[in-house]
């Protein structure tokens, strides 16, 4: 059985097209899989005894329902937060993805997949090999993650990471029973049947894999394996919200100042065009509005970075409109040099217009006193009556 990556490795960049996808292994009839042999001989013997275990236990009739429960009780605990693998809940279990090393890890780190949607554990039956393994899937915004499992050492081990726009899933029901088990087939990959804990989570990986791909699949053009290539030009809603997750989540290069997690929430972001007034030519920026700050970040060519570029105090700054019918305006301050921003579409342009356009300051003093109250008509005339001479 072999083992199939679509990272790359022969060049610093991330971007990996249909002929730059490396056979790592490859068996006799050419069939290309996510690989089930790098674990070790003692954990392939813990899983076919776990195996037998399982199927004698579906056999023996029990009155209590936990007993006739053929799914181990590592998926079991996936039904809940508090402890679905090696006694770690899924938020943990997703940082150390993020952030710790993986063993035989291959290609650009973890986080530059993006927002982990769903994640657990799960059972792979493959039809060519007739085998059963268990593993850690993981679903990114537009890639699906297969991790192996060192129980001794409690260590992930990377299997292999494929792109959702290449995928198709359906759901498997046996006996007329509710299903809780789901096909992944495409060309990169031999057809696999996937064994969930519950049809609750066999739903969500099924519902969750099929909308991710529809999404991916607009975006086939492109190339990257970087999830921002998905999302920048951040061209439709949802684009915007995930690179909202994403900013906040990623490393940006040559950051300054106070940490872009504690900035608060973002009300607004877009990828504009800027010129300004000292320098020729326009560059890309990608505009991202704070409650107190406006943050200039770029991105560079292959979208796979984002680089700090500054970062201006909301209250000193204000945008006023250019030529009407063009998506530009200025954006000025007492302690910066006139910006000139042009926007991609009308719905930016307004959006950046309404939260930058500070009211127009009052120059005329204002008095702290208040007004003296006014005087009842009644009690005024009563007032100059008493004031005639008798």
């Amino acid at each position: 059985m072999g083992c199939c990556s679509v990272t790359q490795r022969h060049t610093g960049t991330d971007e990996v097209g249909p002929e730059e996808i490396e056979l790592l292994q490859i068996d006799n009839n050419g069939v290309w899989s996510l690989g089930e042999q790098r674990l070790q001989q003692s954990q392939k013997s813990r899983s076919e005894e776990d195996q037998r275990h399982r199927h004698s236990s579906a056999r023996q009739p029990s009155p209590e329902p936990q007993d006739a429960d053929p799914v181990p009780a590592e998926v079991t605990q996936c039904r809940n937060s508090q402890a679905v693998l090696w006694g770690r809940s899924r938020e943990h279990l997703h940082q150390r993805i993020y952030f710790e090393p993986i063993r035989a890890w291959e290609g650009q780190p973890a986080y530059a997949y993006g927002e982990i949607l769903w994640s657990s554990l799960v059972q792979i039956h493959s039809h060519y090999t007739k085998e059963n393994n268990e593993r850690y899937m993981v679903l990114f915004s537009f890639h699906l993650l297969m991790l192996a499992l060192d129980a001794s050492s409690r260590e992930f081990i990377y299997e292999g990471v494929l792109p959702l726009s290449g995928l198709s899933v359906r759901a498997i029901s046996q006996d007329g029973s509710t299903p809780n088990r789901f096909e992944i087939s495409g060309p990169m990959v031999d057809s696999k049947m996937v064994v969930c804990a519950s049809p609750a989570d066999m739903r969500r990986w099924v519902d969750s894999i099929q909308e991710r791909r529809r999404k991916a699949v607009t975006q086939q053009l492109n190339t990257s394996h970087s999830v921002l290539s998905y999302l920048v030009p951040c061209d439709e809603g949802w684009k915007k919200e995930e690179l909202k997750r994403h900013l906040l989540r990623a490393p940006i290069w040559q950051w300054e100042g106070t940490p872009i997690q504690h900035m608060g929430p973002i009300s607004h972001l877009s990828l504009v065009r800027t010129v300004n007034s000292q320098r020729e030519g326009s560059r890309e920026r990608l505009l991202v509005l704070f409650p107190h700050d406006l943050l200039l970040l770029s991105v560079d060519a292959q979208c796979i970075s984002v680089t700090y570029e500054g970062r201006l105090a909301r209250n000193g700054i204000k945008a006023r409109e250019r030529m009407s019918g063009r998506l530009e305006f200025e954006l000025t301050g007492d302690l910066m040099e006139p910006l000139l921003v042009s926007c991609t579409c009308p719905g930016d342009y307004d959006s950046w217009i309404f939260h930058l356009q500070q009211p127009e300051k009052d120059s005329r003093p204002v008095s702290n006193q208040p007004a003296p109250p006014l005087m009842p008509k009644k009690s005024q005339k009563r007032t100059n009556a008493s004031q005639v001479p008798v």
